[in-house]
């Protein structure tokens, strides 16, 4: 059984992408709100038609940020933008060109992007064996190649401003895993491990990198991908929380905020109590 959650799935012809983002003119976004003025931050939010991303998009317009949103369906951006200066930018970032034509639209509509919120991202469940080998290509194409080619596109202009910020999305389990869910896991512990990699290398550069690292989201991604979410331990995370926490994080040049914050790593726990961590995945993973 296979759903997709708020974002895209891949579609290999690129000049569907490419109509899909020329039809995303900033004019046409421009009538939510105000004009953009050229003084304010700009944040580039994926995901933004639901969920955290749209939660996001609504805190750092609180803020008085440009926001540049991104999904693939205008009518949900539309209500995420409302009231606001956003420039919408609908596209899907799983087809090939999609991360690169994304980037140069941003670019080509506020000149420059202070921070990327990376929050598109698509679910599969049931059991790995049973998964068909297009969507563990999906899973892996939207939730990790996408988003790395999508920062690799915008960090030369963070670089050359020198300041930036790009925020990932990794849940705390990410690098444990939860049962007939391993693909989506394995890309979201591939997202903590670049981000520590990237975090080197941008060093002295004036750009950071920060993860966010919850709970399960109290959203409606579960159901969209085709399993409704059933654990009550750990308490779900609203959106709205967790989009609290990474403007706080982007506020204060945080490198890692975690939502809710005692939530403590699953791989420090299994480190220093490996057989309480065994127990603790075999009841909630």
């Amino acid at each position: 059984m296979t759903h997709t959650g708020s974002g895209s799935t891949h579609d290999p012809r690129a000049g569907l992408a490419r109509r899909r983002l020329a039809d995303a003119a900033p004019a046409t976004a421009r009538e939510h709100g105000p004009p953009p003025r050229a003084d304010r931050p700009v944040a580039l939010v994926t995901g933004a038609s639901s969920g955290i991303g749209a939660a996001t998009a609504r805190r750092f317009a609180e803020d008085g940020w440009q926001l540049l949103l991104n999904g693939r369906d205008r009518r949900s951006l539309e209500e995420t933008a409302a009231g606001t200066s956003a420039v919408l930018l609908p596209a899907d970032l799983g087809a090939p060109e999609g991360p690169r034509l994304l980037a140069e639209s941003a670019l080509r509509a506020t000149g420059r992007i202070d921070v990327l919120v990376a929050g598109a991202g698509i679910g599969w469940s049931g059991p790995f064996t049973a998964m068909p080998h297009t969507d563990i290509d999906r899973v892996l194409s939207l939730n990790l190649n996408a988003t790395l080619h999508l920062v690799r596109e915008v960090l030369p202009s963070m670089a050359a401003a020198g300041r930036g910020r790009v925020v990932l999305l990794g849940p705390v389990v990410g690098t444990a895993g939860v049962r007939e869910e391993a693909v989506h896991f394995a890309a979201k512990a591939g997202l903590a491990a670049f981000a520590t990699a990237l975090r080197q290398e941008l060093r002295g550069t004036g750009v950071g990198v920060t993860l966010v690292v919850s709970g399960p989201g109290n959203t409606a991604f579960p159901a969209r991908r085709g399993r409704p979410g059933r654990r009550s331990r750990p308490r779900p995370a609203p959106a709205a929380r967790v989009a609290g926490a990474i403007r706080d994080a982007v506020r204060h040049g945080r490198d890692e905020t975690r939502v809710p914050g005692r939530l403590i790593p699953p791989d420090r726990t299994r480190g220093t109590a490996p057989g309480p961590y065994r127990r603790l995945l075999d009841r909630f993973g």
